[in-house]
């Protein structure tokens, strides 16, 4: 049996493979997996500038595979898995959907809505909060995007 740890190791790596996804398109590299009941049953990366939707992000895109596949937007016991903190938007759909954990890899001190930037968790209206792990990977999760930036302003 997997430690608590070791779990979200496995999960995360899955998501930083899909923030790879993200940077070979050209898009920021960030990436998500929805697990329920040690199934993955949504995963996605950015593709804002792919499909010129600004809500084309790695965690929108995972909600939406994930009710699809549950065949309903109530995604409760659902853990999410995600290489950076998620903005308020992603934050909001997560509590929507009702993802019960959200873990995540490097903090994003300029977009973070779990506390890098605001706090978006201790709001009166979470009636079901979500809990948070953080810097799981976070230092593959940062290089990553540092790498795909650093290139951009080379270009």
């Amino acid at each position: 049996m997997y430690s608590t740890l070791a779990m979200h190791i496995k999960w995360m790596e899955l998501a930083l493979a899909e923030a790879e996804k993200a940077y070979s398109k050209g898009e920021v590299p960030i990436g998500a997996v929805i697990v329920l009941d040690d199934e993955v049953i949504g995963s996605g990366h950015n593709l804002v500038e792919t499909l010129q939707d600004p809500t084309a992000h790695a965690e929108m895109l995972a909600i939406a595979q994930a009710v699809n596949a549950q065949s309903s937007w109530r995604l409760n016991d659902a853990r999410l898995y995600v290489s950076l903190e998620p903005c308020p938007m992603c934050f909001g759909a997560c509590h929507l959907a009702r993802i019960s954990n959200i873990i995540y890899g490097a903090d994003d001190p300029r977009l973070g809505a779990c506390g890098s930037k605001v706090d978006l968790t201790n709001l009166d209206a979470m009636s079901s909060p979500i809990s948070l792990e953080k810097g799981i990977l976070a230092e593959q999760s940062r290089a990553l995007i540092q790498q795909f930036f650093k290139e951009l302003r080379a270009r």
